[in-house]
C-alpha cells in the first residue's frame, strides 16, 4: 500500500495503455487528498496533494 492507501481505490488514468509508457493513477482519500502515483512502479510511492493544488494543476493542463 502507497502511503496506506487501499489498493483498490486507485484509477488508472484512460491516457495509461495508449502506448505512451505514461501510466498514471489517482486516488481520492477520505479527507479530500488527491495521491498521485505510477501504476507501472508502485513501489515509488506517490505524490499527495491538498484538492485545491491538484484542481489548479488540472486547470494549466487543460489551458
Amino acid at each position: 500500500m502507497r502511503h496506506g492507501l487501499p489498493i483498490v481505490r486507485w484509477r488508472k488514468s484512460s491516457y495509461s495503455g495508449t502506448g505512451s509508457g505514461s501510466c498514471l493513477e489517482t486516488q481520492l482519500t477520505d479527507d479530500g487528498l488527491v495521491a498521485v502515483g505510477d501504476s507501472k512502479d508502485r513501489s515509488r510511492g506517490a505524490f499527495v496533494f491538498s484538492g485545491a493544488a491538484w484542481s489548479v494543476f488540472l486547470r494549466h493542463l487543460k489551458g
